[in-house]
């Protein structure tokens, strides 16, 4: 038994690495993963991709967005639009996430709800409304749910006010139907959905592998765009606090990696530890 687990901690720690060093597209869907090594909970997913999506809006928010509006950079949410010379407002960057996702193979998907939402489409349904009046009342318990309408596993995140961007968007916009968010406030739930009750390491992998690659596909449509700008700021090495600039892909998500790796690393040895 020691020697299976100190079998299964290596390989564990192997395949962290091989995230964390994560340079190429993730390879196709494989269906025979399933039969090789430890099933683990679905659960287990969930907590993983809500951490690395909680990186990656973070930093986001509060490193470009925010300190971007500073610098003289702007966020619509018609920044597809040809003539807006604007990016994607934090919930759109996480909508277009969520539309990068759908376009995969993989079968995870990504809903932004709230009992307030601006639009009808993010409003909550059946077992998910129930849901998120338990997670109001102790935000620090994630909401894991079967739902037999729709055949799927569902796992429910608080979505937190992070910065002052987000309160002043949804208390500002005509079509909100509340207007004194403050900061902290659970302005709603990041709902993830799997149809499995378990997973290999591999396809927990090949998840994180393909969510990173949907949060790279959308930065770099970003920056795409910024540079069809009239005054496009600098891509590189310089963040929005050093002044008008954008990071480069490489260099936004080396910070990124090496946040979120670290969550990864540690929800997966928890959970292997703990069997």
């Amino acid at each position: 038994m020691k020697n299976n687990k100190l079998f299964i901690l290596v390989s564990l720690t192997m395949v962290c690495l091989a995230v964390y060093l994560f340079k190429t597209a993730p390879p196709p869907l494989d269906d025979g993963l399933k039969k090789r090594g430890i099933q683990l909970p679905v659960s287990v997913l969930f907590n993983i991709i809500a951490e690395e999506n909680n990186v990656v809006r973070s930093l986001y928010t509060k490193e470009i967005v925010t300190q971007g509006k500073k610098s003289g950079l702007k966020f619509s949410e018609e920044w597809q639009d040809n003539e807006v010379e604007a990016g994607p407002l934090p919930a759109l960057f996480l909508r277009a996430v969520s539309q990068a996702l759908e376009k995969k193979s993989l079968p995870v998907s990504l809903f932004l709800g709230s009992d307030f939402p601006i639009s009808s489409a993010n409003a909550f349904d059946g077992q998910q409304t129930k849901a998120f009046q338990k997670i109001k009342s102790d935000p620090s318990k994630p909401a894991f749910f079967y739902d037999e309408g729709i055949k799927r596993h569902v796992a429910m995140f608080p979505d937190f006010a992070i910065a002052a961007v987000c309160v002043d968007c949804h208390n500002k916009h005509p079509d909100s139907p509340k207007s004194d968010w403050e900061l902290g406030d659970i302005m709603g739930a990041t709902t993830w959905l799997y149809p499995d009750e378990t997973l290999s390491l591999e396809e927990i992998m090949q998840a994180v592998g393909v969510l990173r690659s949907c949060f790279k596909e959308v930065y770099s449509d970003y920056l795409q765009k910024v540079k069809s700008f009239a005054l496009p700021p600098e891509i590189g090495e310089k963040w929005p606090a050093d002044g008008y600039y954008l990071p480069s892909e490489k260099v936004f998500f080396t910070r990124y990696d090496e946040q979120a790796s670290q969550h990864t690393m540690r929800i997966l040895l928890a959970e292997i530890q703990s069997k």
